[in-house]
């Protein structure tokens, strides 16, 4: 008997499955004009993009760009009990600090770790002098509100806030993951940090598979709860403002991370030019067919809500999608 062997990339590829290289070549290079890269690459400049597009952020409270600024921060955060600090041009989480409670000149975080006065000040520093940023420039410090997310996370987040990654292709969202924090990932939602990244079928909104540490998992590593089936609220909203992102920012391969708000509902984080692929294993799907999919219309819808309605249904023709109420 003939054993047949068969190259991995050619297995993959029948999967659906997209790879690094191509997502690098046909995708980032191809589609993603680089003088765009400044408006996602920079956080307060996208957030003032979207605040001109009508596009909610969490609210900035100060924006600090230079040693001397610092000295400011108690009084910019006098009176408020929780805030976030983060690099302007951070990515995948790095030089993140989330403040829960302050008491006695003490910045707790969540894990009940604290800085002094002296320690926050020196993060904010290092953040200036580049520590966290992409390529080690010197950066900014933003100081924002932080994000009390909805309940419906409750059970399957460990000490930090979950958020929705979205990938846009064209205008078009092709897949999206709930990212729940760990107690590996010291609260953060980032997947190579040790979160969980939980797969969401574009038609309903539910949970579907999960993965940690690229493995399958069922279940939250700390609270012991099941991820699969949980039902996000107000999801085709959530769908639209991911795909109208693309009309702030029109690249052809987006990652749009939105988190829900308890109090002000959908908020967008972050949009990040160059998204990971770790979100097929999430789902268990490749996303070659949905983009070949999008590929394959002559033209793009005018509105977001039409991109994201054709993103939940099976569709084949924007005729289908344009004839339906967008409301």
């Amino acid at each position: 008997m003939k054993l047949r062997l068969r190259w991995p990339g050619t297995v993959l590829r029948e999967h659906g499955i997209l790879g690094m290289n191509e997502r690098n070549f046909s995708l980032i290079k191809a589609e993603n004009p680089r003088r765009l890269f400044p408006l996602v690459d920079d956080k307060a400049k996208t957030k003032q993009l979207a605040a001109k597009a009508g596009i909610a952020f969490p609210e900035l409270y100060a924006l600090i760009s230079s040693d001397a600024e610092i000295r400011n921060f108690p009084k910019i955060v006098e009176g408020k009990q929780k805030f976030v600090i983060k690099p302007a041009h951070g990515s995948g989480g790095n030089g993140i600090v989330v403040i829960r409670s302050v008491r006695n000149g003490r910045y707790f975080r969540a894990n009940g770790t604290f800085l002094d006065e002296q320690g926050i000040e020196h993060h904010i520093s290092n953040v200036l002098s580049g520590m966290y940023s992409l390529g080690g420039r010197p950066d900014q410090a933003l100081i924002e509100r932080c994000v009390e997310f909805d309940p419906i996370f409750d059970e399957v987040t460990f000490q930090g806030v979950p958020d929705i990654r979205t990938i846009v292709y064209r205008g078009f969202p092709v897949a999206a993951m709930v990212r729940l924090p760990t107690r590996r990932s010291d609260g953060k939602a980032n997947l190579h940090q040790g979160a969980v990244g939980a797969g969401v079928d574009l038609k309903t909104g539910k949970t579907t598979h999960a993965i940690l540490g690229g493995k399958p998992v069922t279940h939250h590593p700390d609270t012991g709860h099941l991820i699969a089936g949980i039902q996000i609220p107000g999801w085709k909203d959530l769908l639209v403002l991911a795909a109208h992102c693309y009309d702030v920012v029109p690249l052809g391969y987006l990652g749009v991370d939105i988190v829900l708000d308890r109090d002000f509902g959908p908020l967008v984080l972050e949009l990040n030019a160059r998204p990971g692929l770790a979100i097929q294993m999430a789902n268990r799907r490749g996303l070659r067919p949905a983009i070949a999919r999008v590929r394959a219309l002559p033209r793009v819808p005018t509105t977001a809500a039409q991109r994201a309605a054709f993103a939940m249904s099976d569709a084949t023709t924007l005729e289908e999608i344009e004839s339906q109420p967008t409301s």
